[in-house]
Formats: structure tokens, C-alpha cells, sequence
């Protein structure tokens, strides 16, 4: 029921016919009690930087979540940035302060570290591979790098790509170790896939296979199968792995927290969702 008195979450992107934040934000809300509403709201890129300011002059506006096309324009529309937003270049989320100022986050990453220690995976002193620099790779280095890790390499077909972000993550943080260059996976604790290799069938592996430990845990952010090619060889090896839509689920917690709601379960999220509607 959307009353006088409902809280706005703004969902902004261009095209929305394949949103799904309503189908799993709002069954929660309703389930709990909880006075507000996600609203798709489509936005083409040339309208999108005044629409966003305008879009916050609202009262009963709570925040945004941001989507494609927008969220790497979004980051310079911002007030005050989080870390992950400086070493992605991308915002997945923005909120006004007290002071009327636009703060933004990028939630990918804290997602992905989330799940990793729902299943008893430490962070904390690992030594990690992210194979992907763009967005999403990009903020799940930053997220490990800000949950412990001791070392985390970061590789891409791009190499410039790659060392850019070896060089933001070590501005940010300069106690971890940060390589650049490889995606052997050998020695490695905690190995992620963040490209979209997995997306079609017969796509190659992001990296060598063989050389996993079968002590390592595997996280994958490819989601259109649960299991891709990448997972399923990881799994045969004997490795803890975490799929794709994990990371999606995770992070939606996060985000309650950001928006001053009250913050829930990944697992009470997957079981309200909707997203067969």
C-alpha cells in the first residue's frame, strides 16, 4: 500500500523492463511493515544528470539505486564518494546527508565479500586473484582490499585497464600488496571471475583451472546459469565456490543499512523475492 506517508527508492536506469530490485526490495518491505516502495523510473543518458538532482529535491525521497547506463556518469554528479566508488569509477547507490549533500557507494563488492564470509571463507590475510577490471572487479578488489586481504592481484585482457586499478587500490590502500599483469591462479586463496566469460556457451576460462588449489574458494559474477563452465570445473577440483546471483542477494542488505532501513538476510531476501512475477 503506497500511502502519503511512503519513503521513495528511486530505480534509475534506461531500459527498466528487466529491473529486478522491485521484485525482491518490495515483497520485503511489505512483508515487514516497512513504509516504503522501489519505483522504476527510466531515464535516457542525455536527461539523466538533471533528472537526478531534481529526482533528490523531493522530500519523501530515501535514495537511488543506480544501474546501467548510469553509473559511471554518476560518480562525478556526487558530493563525497566512498572509497570503492574512487577505485571503481562506478555508483550503484546515492543518498542525501543531513547537509543536503549527494553521497554515493558502489555495493558490488561488499556483496561479494559478504557471501564469501556467510560461508566461512576468511578474508582476512588472503592472499586473492580478481581476473576483470571493470566495474565489478573493480569493486570487489576494493571491497577485499578493505576486508584484509593481504595481497590481491588484478589482471584484464586490458592490461592498461589493470594497472590503473593496481595503482587506485594501492593509492587507497597502501598496506595491501597489490600485482598487476598475471592471472595465475596458483597459491591463491580466494579466486574470482569477474568477466563475462561464462555468459555464452563455449566461452573460455578466465584462467587456468588446473592450477586452483582445491584449497581455494572460487567466487563467480556471471549469473545467467548458476553454474557456469568456470564453477563447474572449480567444483570438480574439490573448491568452495559462490555463484553469481549470491553477490546480487548480499548486497542487498548493505544497501538497507546505507538507506537508514532496517537490514535483513540474504536468505529471508531469496525467499519473499518475486521474481518469477
Amino acid at each position: 500500500m503506497i500511502r502519503g506517508t511512503t519513503a521513495l527508492l528511486a530505480h534509475i536506469g534506461w531500459p527498466t523492463h528487466a529491473f529486478k530490485a522491485p521484485l525482491i526490495y518490495n515483497p520485503y518491505f511489505e512483508r515487514t511493515g516497512i513504509d516504503a516502495v522501489v519505483v522504476p523510473m527510466g531515464c535516457r543518458v542525455e536527461h539523466y544528470p538533471a533528472f537526478l538532482r531534481a529526482v533528490f529535491t523531493l522530500e519523501n525521497i530515501r535514495g537511488a539505486l543506480i544501474t546501467m547506463p548510469h553509473k559511471a556518469s554518476t560518480v562525478a554528479l556526487l558530493d563525497v564518494q566512498s572509497p570503492a566508488v574512487q577505485i571503481a569509477g562506478a555508483c550503484n547507490a546515492v543518498r542525501r546527508d543531513g547537509d543536503g549533500r549527494l553521497v554515493g557507494d558502489l555495493f558490488d563488492g561488499e556483496g561479494f565479500v559478504r557471501g564469501l564470509r556467510r560461508k566461512a571463507c576468511i578474508v582476512a590475510g588472503a592472499r586473492a586473484l580478481v581476473v576483470g577490471a571493470g566495474g565489478v572487479g573493480s569493486a570487489i578488489a576494493a571491497s577485499l582490499a578493505q576486508a584484509g586481504a593481504a595481497t590481491i592481484g588484478v589482471f584484464d585482457a586490458r592490461a592498461d585497464a589493470a594497472e590503473a586499478l593496481a595503482a587506485r587500490l594501492r593509492s587507497h590502500y597502501p598496506a595491501v600488496e597489490v600485482r598487476s599483469g598475471a592471472n595465475d591462479p596458483a597459491g591463491v586463496d580466494i579466486v574470482v571471475n569477474a568477466t563475462p566469460l561464462g555468459m555464452t556457451d563455449g566461452d573460455a576460462m578466465p584462467m587456468d583451472v588446473a592450477r586452483i588449489a582445491p584449497t581455494a574458494f572460487v567466487g563467480e559474477v556471471v549469473m545467467k546459469s548458476e553454474m557456469t563452465a568456470f564453477l563447474k570445473a572449480a567444483a570438480d577440483r574439490g573448491c568452495r565456490f559462490q555463484v553469481g546471483a549470491d553477490m546480487l542477494f548480499e548486497q542487498i542488505p548493505a544497501y538497507l543499512e546505507f538507506f537508514g532501513f532496517p537490514t535483513t538476510t540474504a536468505d529471508e531476501l531469496r525467499s519473499l523475492a518475486r521474481l518469477s512475477d
